[in-house]
């Protein structure tokens, strides 16, 4: 069986049949991840596992500046590939539906997006990325732990780090990102922690 690191740095050398010999090995690892992604969109996702595989994939396919390191690397950015296709189906849902009623989101250790309002997405999305303004080691803790459903362990691989460091940064991110939809919404507690 081909090793996962070795296809990716051959894809990563120009060789496309590698990409071809690739999917099939991560094809299910590509899958629990989107179905990680989709358990926090609900009824009113369009978007199916499946679909957002493919998504994932074609994206991954076009990026070709990506310098791939090994499979947890590959892993991670399909994962924040995935963040960023359902960020894109909840905006274009956001503008069809304007408007209606906040509703609260919980930030705990598997955070969960309210299913039936994809503003709450998009407004995490726009919160995510005023972080990354300031600590954006903390949006790759948050985009690995909740998008790619790894463990605290997996997460301190990719990054390079403690376990105790991501298990800080995971830690202020969800308290940070609390203050921040709060305070976008108002003050109208639209977020509660446990």
């Amino acid at each position: 069986m081909e090793n996962v690191t070795d296809l990716l740095l051959e894809w990563r050398g120009g060789d496309a049949s590698a990409l071809e010999r690739l999917i099939p090995l991560v094809y299910e690892e590509l899958r629990r991840v989107a179905r990680r992604c989709l358990r926090h969109e609900g009824a009113a996702n369009t978007m199916q596992t499946t679909g957002l595989v493919n998504e994932a994939y074609l994206r991954l396919v076009r990026s070709s500046r990506v310098q791939w390191r090994d499979r947890t690397h590959f892993f991670a950015l399909s994962a924040q590939l995935m963040r960023r296709v359902l960020v894109d189906e909840a905006r274009k849902r956001n503008y069809q539906k304007r408007g209606g009623d906040l509703t609260r989101v919980t930030l705990d250790d598997t955070p969960v997006i309210h299913p039936e309002h994809p503003e709450d997405l998009v407004a995490l999305d726009e919160a995510l990325e005023q972080l990354a303004e300031v600590a954006p080691r903390k949006v790759r803790v948050v985009e690995l732990r909740f998008f790619g459903g790894m463990t605290i362990e997996e997460t301190a691989e990719v990054l390079g780090v403690s376990t105790d460091i991501v298990k800080r940064e995971w830690r202020t991110a969800k308290l940070w990102l609390l203050r921040a939809l709060s305070e976008k919404h108002d003050g109208c507690g639209a977020l509660e922690s446990d």
